[in-house]
């Protein structure tokens, strides 16, 4: 996935700069996300990316790189 366009929606859910999301930070420890704001960002991703991202796929992303990588897994809606 473009990380740009998921900079955006994480600084978006997380009141933070895009610049800020780094692919290396963890949601939880480095950005400070929360399950409502993992909620979120997950239904921001299935909107931006037209994907369908299934619950046990959610619960692995634990970092951007994570989410980046969720083109490989999360089927096209």
């Amino acid at each position: 996935m473009e990380l740009e366009k998921l900079q955006k929606i994480v600084a978006n859910v997380l009141a933070i700069q895009p610049d800020e999301v780094r692919p290396e930070y963890r949601f939880a420890d480095d950005l400070g996300a929360d399950s409502l704001d993992m909620f979120r960002i997950i239904l921001g991703i299935e909107e931006a990316f037209d994907v369908e991202i299934s619950g046990e796929t959610a619960k692995r992303i634990l970092t951007v790189s994570d989410a980046c990588s969720l083109e490989k897994t999360a089927s096209n809606g």
